[in-house]
């Protein structure tokens, strides 16, 4: 019994991250020749770029890329240094796109969006013109060089401190160089002249906006030493666009729910402009961290990942994409990451999948809590190690034939309903959106023909596979929300409490009679 605390600080200390400390910075050019030469670099790296990742794809290895004769460095002109650094922003991007679930193939320099714009050929004049200068500067504006301790900070890219100035030496790779004054009032700046001094590595990236070329140095740092674990709890927390707030639950190590409240983030949808929405997100991170350390406890959250945006358009309607653009979800998530690493505290990330169903189904009827805070709750126990198993009134629900049958009725009814409406529907956006829900009803069909019988395992696996089923939460989710309470995200779970604490299918039934949304006739369910 005594091993597995030390186990658990072995494991902790192996997971902690070296902090990455940046300060932004703008370059002015005294000489129009240097800034032409330098522009001409990073047009040629941004290229070499482009063309390391197409033959990424192909397999072709990293070696074979930046030798000293291979093609970075005869097509483009690159030194070794610089072929080997643009190899590597290659290689970022590929991973980055695979971790994503996107096709690696169909990445866009310069970005998709804009590429997508100027597609549709519909602007003309000043619009176009500007459109095409981003777009331009986007795939030609990229100069990049990794830190080296050995070469007394940056060989390519290094800072030089002239008569109380800041300089920027950027080697052309032919042996001569450019010199760029170094702009720039970031707090970091002290730290930054510190390792210029001590002869310390920091990477340095240029790039290219509206004709400036501004730069980025950023370097790592050696994390504070940790004075908040999870061995004495996690505080979870959870952001939702509806209602805008940050819901935040903090767990005891034993998984109990010691304490929750929330933080409304609605004053940061109404920041003027972005810096006042920055320093108000830095404001709430703060208060997040220092919650943390007055109880002594790690931070969980779910693991960053990529948000799809919805698009004029595609059907989604104005309000559900206004609620979508606002939100800040991984720009205040990487800021309570950043605090709590300076501050010492444990940050530990979790697989993000189902938590907000679980929370909803199981602890938000249980303890009566709200469905956000239902969801910090799951964070906060699965960052802990906690499974989550399935209750077993759930259980006895998931076994009765006429629950399944009154579901996929349900949903079968909702398919031909919906494909009624779009072939009557003159819009053609409406009709994406019909589409779309259809898709989705066909999908909980399958999901609800998948479960063959059984509810799975009593576990409620959420991390991929059933053997003996579908998802269960999932069924439940698909089963119970839209057929049974008329909403993808119902705001009162508590009609399904008898279901809960008895599996009572048809006591639920006699006690409030069928919902309007849960028989044939589907014109009364609402989404969410």
């Amino acid at each position: 019994m005594k091993a597995k605390p030390k186990a658990t600080r072995k494991r902790t200390s192996q997971k902690r991250a070296k902090a990455f400390t940046g300060v932004h910075a703008l370059l002015v050019f005294p000489s129009g020749e240097d800034h032409k030469a330098t522009l001409d670099l990073m047009r040629r790296f941004s290229a070499g770029v482009r063309y390391a990742y197409n033959r990424l794809l192909e397999g072709q290895t990293r070696e074979a890329l930046k030798r000293e004769n291979g093609p970075l460095r005869i097509f483009f002109g690159l030194n070794t240094r610089y072929a080997d650094d643009a190899v590597m922003k290659a290689q970022a991007l590929l991973d980055s796109a695979r971790e994503r679930g996107e096709d690696p193939r169909k990445v866009v320099f310069g970005g998709r969006k804009l590429f997508e714009t100027l597609k549709r050929g519909h602007l003309s004049g000043k619009p176009l013109k500007e459109l095409k200068r981003e777009w331009k500067e986007k795939r030609q504006g990229l100069l990049y060089s990794r830190g080296d301790k050995t070469k007394g900070g940056n060989l390519n890219l290094r800072l030089l401190v002239k008569k109380g100035a800041l300089w920027l030496r950027i080697n052309l790779g032919d042996g001569s160089y450019a010199h760029a004054l170094v702009k720039t009032s970031h707090p970091n700046l002290n730290a930054l002249v510190e390792r210029i001094h001590a002869s310390l590595p920091y990477n340095v990236e240029l790039s290219l906006k509206e004709g400036k070329v501004y730069a980025v140095f950023t370097w790592e740092e050696e994390p504070t030493p940790l004075v908040a674990t999870k061995e004495n709890g996690v505080l979870a927390l959870d952001v939702n666009s509806d209602p805008y707030h940050l819901a935040l639950a903090l767990v005891s190590p034993d998984g109990n729910l010691r304490r929750h409240l929330t933080l409304s983030l609605e004053e940061v949808d109404r920041a003027p402009n972005r810096g006042t929405k920055e320093l108000l997100l830095w404001k709430i991170a703060h208060e997040v961290v220092s919650l943390a350390l007055e109880h002594g406890v790690a931070i969980a959250t779910e693991r960053l990942r990529y948000l799809r945006k919805s698009r004029r358009g595609d059907g989604s309607g104005r309000a559900f994409r206004r609620k979508q653009h606002r939100f800040a979800y991984a720009s205040l998530l990487r800021k309570v990451h950043s605090l709590a690493r300076k501050k010492g505290v444990q940050v530990v990330e979790v697989n993000p999948q189902d938590t907000s169903t679980i929370g909803m189904l199981k602890y938000a009827l249980q303890l009566s809590l709200s469905k956000d805070v239902a969801a910090a709750y799951v964070i906060g126990r699965r960052a802990l190690g906690f499974k989550e198993k399935l209750p077993k009134g759930y259980g006895k629900l998931l076994r009765d034939e006429r629950f399944r049958d009154h579901a996929q009725g349900f949903y079968a009814s909702r398919v031909q309903e919906l494909r009624a409406k779009r072939s009557a529907e003159p819009n053609p956006y409406l009709r994406r959106r019909l589409s779309r829900e259809i898709g989705k009803a066909k999908r909980h069909l399958s999901l609800l023909s998948s479960l063959q019988g059984s509810p799975g395992s009593q576990e409620g696996s959420t991390e991929g596979r059933n053997l003996l089923g579908g998802n269960p939460w999932r069924v439940l989710r698909a089963g119970t929300f839209l057929p049974l309470l008329g909403r993808e995200v119902p705001r009162d779970l508590s009609p399904l409490k008898p279901i809960l604490f008895g599996g009572a299918w048809e006591g639920w039934r006699g006690g409030l009679g069928p919902h309007p949304g849960g028989g044939p006739e589907c014109a009364n369910v609402r989404s969410a």
